[in-house]
């Protein structure tokens, strides 16, 4: 079976998940364009935020595993692989899957050196225990919230005893963050979840344990914005965070 055909008879299936997948099919080749549209006020393009969260990513990644090289990432809501330039040639090996086939078949062409897989929003085509890393960036809250505890279980499900899940999530609790999502065509019906709400989340879909962290309270201008953008991960004022829940 092809890669299309595949793809085609995998969004068969949820209706909810289709109805985030067709619209986001529609920004396929634009989507850059719409977030900085939504981001202009600030004076910063999406590329600095999409290199400063990648960046985080790969530094968990060789704090928590040493040489990523050697480890196994899946990227869940890959949409038209932005993060994985910065990932690839870095990490063993990177697979992107998302909801929408559009942006999958964008990330293909863009990143050949990437496994890239459609499906329906509910299960995940993979075994028990396969990816040493499981991460989302800015996607749950395109996910139906009645949906969240399985779309949780299905990310540590995936990934093997040891690993971990590595979520990113808009800050509802930030004023310019719900500016963003405001006025981002494909944000504006999405539903925020807060830093608490993740952590219970993650657990009850079995993580022993969930760290949570603020990140980007300093916009992503350099070395020097970086640093002290950790000076303040303690603390809830991030316009994102990051939450970390370990796999065993």
């Amino acid at each position: 079976m092809s890669d299309q055909t595949k793809d085609q008879t995998l969004l068969a299936v949820d209706p909810q998940q289709r109805a985030v997948a067709e619209e986001f099919d529609q920004y396929s080749e634009s989507y850059t364009d719409a977030v900085n549209k939504s981001l202009s006020f600030s004076g910063t393009k999406v590329d600095a935020f999409v290199e400063a969260k990648a960046l985080d990513l790969l530094k968990f990644i060789e704090q928590r595993f040493g040489d990523p090289s050697t480890q196994k990432i899946l990227d869940v809501g890959c949409g038209i692989g932005n993060y994985h330039p910065y990932l690839m040639g870095k990490v063993g090996s990177i697979t992107g899957i998302d909801v929408s086939a559009e942006c999958v078949a964008q990330a293909r062409k863009a990143h050949p050196g990437v496994s890239y897989d459609v499906y329906e929003g509910a299960k995940l085509p993979y075994e028990d225990d396969t990816f040493s890393v499981a991460y989302c960036i800015c996607v749950m809250h395109h996910v139906p919230p009645a949906a969240w505890p399985a779309f949780s279980k299905e990310l540590i499900r995936v990934v093997k005893p040891g690993g971990a899940v590595v979520v990113y999530e808009h800050n509802p609790w930030h004023p310019l963050t719900r500016k963003v999502v405001s006025d981002c065509p494909f944000d504006r019906d999405a539903v925020l979840i807060s830093m608490p709400k993740m952590r219970t989340l993650l657990k009850d879909a079995g993580a022993p344990s969930v760290e949570t962290r603020s990140i980007l309270t300093v916009p992503p201008l350099g070395k020097l914005a970086s640093k002290l953008d950790a000076a303040f991960v303690r603390l809830p004022f991030g316009t994102q965070y990051r939450a970390v829940a370990e796999v065993r």
